[in-house]
């Protein structure tokens, strides 16, 4: 009886530990990992972020928990990047001028009027030059890019009393542009003063009028409800704009062929559907602004751009010019 009742008792402590060692072999599996971004909770970037977080975690049979940390939580753009390389952030949305600052050929995109509408911007993404610059930044970071997402077509808003409608008007107009060299060329070739002020303080800088203007697709301006302090919006669409999801690479590293395979699958799927989303928005925002009482300005981008291109080139800002033909040459 005693030594069946000791086989009972033995049992039941092994079970138990079993039971503590696969729960404690269960959460030793599960890897958190943070995502990180600048962007609105409104916004498509931080919808189709969580949206790729919770599909990944499906995908991996919760092997991969994925947090998304919107609206600067994790720091301003310049300091997620630089959390790739610190270990404080896994993943992160971020704009090819800031990652450019790594590797500044990436940054061709953001000289003015190199592309002609959001589809060459997507054509863009699935090109061979794309694909090669993406390369660049990889062995130069050691982090890897994974997707491209449309942002939008930048325009410039203005204070009531200085309207821009023509390239003349830009002439010594302080205008706010992200803290990255590649957003200079714009604003300098037509004799505006650029001024970086960090995402997160912009509002602020025009309510004050620290600047008279700045610059940003339709649906950021309205994220950001930067038409409540500017009276003008001149679609000026000088920088068609997009946004790469970046993996830290002692993240990527650890992954498996698989896994590399369902991150990609994933953050290329949700980069599609925020694109889209952004586009159908800009077309509906245009009236809408309009509505709200703004003065919606209509330019001509030829002559901006014959403006700018009169002052400066690819070259003039440490672009490959080759980089920037083979980018226009796509159809």
């Amino acid at each position: 009886m005693t030594s069946k009742r000791f086989a009972i008792k033995t049992f039941a402590a092994c079970a138990i530990a079993a039971s503590t060692f696969g729960a404690f072999g269960l959460a030793q599996a599960q890897t958190k990992l943070k995502w990180a971004h600048v962007y609105e909770t409104s916004e498509p970037f931080h919808k189709y972020s969580v949206w790729a977080g919770e599909e990944i975690k499906k995908r991996t049979n919760g092997k991969y928990e994925i947090q998304v940390f919107p609206a600067s939580s994790l720091g301003k753009e310049s300091d997620i990047n630089q959390g790739l390389t610190l270990g404080t952030v896994d993943i992160i949305l971020t704009g090819a001028s800031f990652a450019g600052n790594t590797y500044k050929p990436l940054a061709v995109t953001y000289f003015p009027f190199i592309f002609r509408d959001s589809e060459h911007l997507l054509k863009y993404a699935k090109s061979d030059v794309f694909a090669e610059l993406a390369k660049g930044y990889d062995e130069k970071s050691g982090n890897h890019i994974v997707a491209l997402n449309y942002y939008g077509a930048r325009n410039v808003t203005s204070a009531a009393a200085k309207p821009v409608a023509k390239p003349e008007d830009m002439k010594g107009l302080k205008i706010r542009v992200p803290d990255a060299p590649a957003y200079l060329a714009f604003p300098k070739s037509l004799g505006a003063n650029p001024t970086p002020i960090a995402f997160a303080e912009v509002y602020l800088a025009l309510q004050n009028g620290t600047v008279d203007a700045q610059e940003n697709p339709l649906p950021t301006i309205e994220a950001k409800k930067f038409y409540e302090v500017q009276k003008n919006i001149s679609l000026t669409g000088h920088i068609v704009d997009s946004l790469l999801t970046v993996v830290s690479g002692p993240l990527w590293q650890k992954l498996t062929p698989d896994e590399k395979k369902i991150f990609t699958e994933v953050m290329q799927e949700a980069a599609e559907k925020t694109g889209r989303e952004i586009i159908a928005s800009e077309v509906r925002l245009t009236e809408e602004f309009k509505k709200k009482g703004n003065n919606v300005i209509t330019v001509d981008k030829n002559a901006f751009r014959e403006a700018v291109l009169k002052n400066t080139k690819p070259t003039d800002q440490g672009y490959r010019q080759q980089d920037y033909d083979r980018i226009l040459a796509i159809k």
